[in-house]
């Protein structure tokens, strides 16, 4: 008999180290909420569709542009997307969550400023932080920028 109990408590204790799957999607779904960039001039809406987390844009400080009609994608490099409306754009996609490295990735993001899509990997700082790097290549040549939530998930 305490052979058996001393089975029982190890696949016990061997199992809270390894965490559950539901840990784990409770870990990846940290990034579903609305983030603001660190220049302050968009709010980032991030949804988990099937597997993989987007990014679309939900708010602009200036959502129109100077003869007043919404701002639209004016610098995609494909002509037919350049009457786009920025708002409601998805500006991130593809991201899967890395359990192992804790990090989304093998995603993409998408400069309006300059048309450019860049690969992406997001890592959460905190519950309320992230850094979002955005890179040509390896990660190594890119820049990273500190998004900040501003719903609080419940």
């Amino acid at each position: 008999m305490k052979k058996y109990l001393s089975l029982f408590f190890l696949s016990c204790f061997i199992g809270l180290l390894a965490g559950s799957p539901v840990q784990e999607k409770e870990k990846a779904d940290k990034l579903v909420g609305v983030w603001q960039p660190s220049d302050g001039r968009s709010y980032i809406k991030i949804d988990k569709i099937g597997n993989k987390f987007y990014g679309r844009v939900v708010w602009l400080l200036e959502p129109n542009d100077e003869n007043g009609k919404p701002r639209v994608d004016k610098n995609n490099p494909d002509e037919a997307l350049r009457s786009t409306p920025l708002k409601g754009y998805r500006v991130l996609k593809d991201f899967a969550y890395d359990e192992e490295e804790g990090i989304w990735k093998d995603g993409t993001i998408y400069d309006p400023k300059n048309g450019t899509t860049y690969n992406c990997k997001i890592e959460l700082v905190n519950d309320n932080k992230i850094e979002v790097r955005g890179f040509v290549g390896t990660a190594m040549f890119g820049r990273t920028d500190v998004w900040t939530r501003l719903v609080k998930k419940k």
